[in-house]
């Protein structure tokens, strides 16, 4: 270990309880991966501005070097006229 890395495991347990924080866990289902610093973000988000308070939140746990966003939004749904 060098400068002020944190050690993945306990990376990872910080990661997931600031995720557990932002607030849109009902609202989308999103998994976090940690290795080396950088964390993987992938899962489904219902709403588009979900995305920038979930990585806003991530950036600032202290030890992430990076953050890899792979989430995907779900599609809206087709408007049906009767």
């Amino acid at each position: 270990m060098f400068g002020n890395q944190v050690p993945d495991k306990d990376l990872q347990k910080l990661v997931n309880r600031t995720l557990e924080r932002t607030g849109v866990g009902s609202q989308a289902r999103i998994n976090a991966r940690v290795s080396s610093g950088t964390v993987m973000i992938s899962g489904t988000i219902k709403y588009e501005n979900q995305r920038r308070p979930i990585l806003k939140a991530v950036q600032g746990v202290a030890g992430v070097q990076r953050v890899n966003d792979q989430m995907s939004c779900l599609p809206k749904p087709k408007r049906t006229d009767a």
